[in-house]
């Protein structure tokens, strides 16, 4: 009753919950002559004609963009960090990685999202190569998103594959579903963060991790 409880408060994501990567794909994957007859009448339904000049080769871009933008389904982010390093010199502080790209698409209107992450860990004797934790920012961001799912997710991907002490992640970003629609206010940006362990216990820290170039 309690979880219950937790998850009715929460709504419908459980952010306490990581996703498997195999819960996430469809088993039931349209083919891609389905994909580019769904794109022309999409194009009909704009008002626009799919069979002129300019738009005749349009489906295939767009199945082709897909592919790039939500090649996150493809990739399991604790597969990314399985490999680690251990010759640390006895390091055992904080490592942060600053001013991550973000590109995701919102999944709600499909319109991008389009900002920065903050990803941080600290060791406990164990430490993964940087490229890695972009990589992971990447196989989240790469799929339809809500931005605090999309926060929750990276810290819980290196919390339970790395185990450090904490962990720390704080994402900056412009939703383009409510900058170039809706209520059109561009320049509008959320802040979303997530801690972990030793980073959520220290407020010092929290604040001071909060604060984006």
């Amino acid at each position: 009753k309690v979880l219950l409880l937790r998850r009715i408060i929460m709504g419908v994501h459980d952010f306490s919950i990581n996703p498997k990567i195999e819960d996430l794909k469809n088993s039931e994957k349209p083919s891609e002559s389905e994909v580019l007859d769904a794109v022309k009448t999409l194009l009909r339904w704009t008002g626009d004609n799919p069979d002129r000049d300019g738009l005749k080769d349009t489906p295939k871009r767009v199945l082709k963009a897909y592919g790039e933008w939500f090649k996150g389904y493809e990739e399991n982010p604790t597969e990314l960090l399985s490999k680690t390093f251990e010759e640390v010199q006895g390091y055992n502080d904080w490592v942060v990685l600053d001013s991550i790209r973000v590109e995701s698409y919102c999944e709600h209107h499909l319109a991008p999202i389009i900002g920065v992450a903050k990803v941080g860990y600290l060791p406990d004797g164990l430490v993964v190569g940087i490229s890695k934790l972009v990589r992971v920012v990447n196989a989240y961001s790469k799929r339809l998103q809500i931005q605090e799912r999309l926060t929750r997710e990276i810290g819980l991907a290196i919390h339970e594959t790395l185990n450090p002490k904490g962990v720390a992640v704080a994402i900056k970003a412009e939703h383009h579903c409510m900058c170039t629609r809706g209520v059109n206010k561009p320049g509008t940006k959320m802040l979303t963060s997530s801690f972990i362990g030793e980073a959520e216990k220290n407020l010092e820290f929290r604040r001071s991790f909060l604060e984006f170039d």
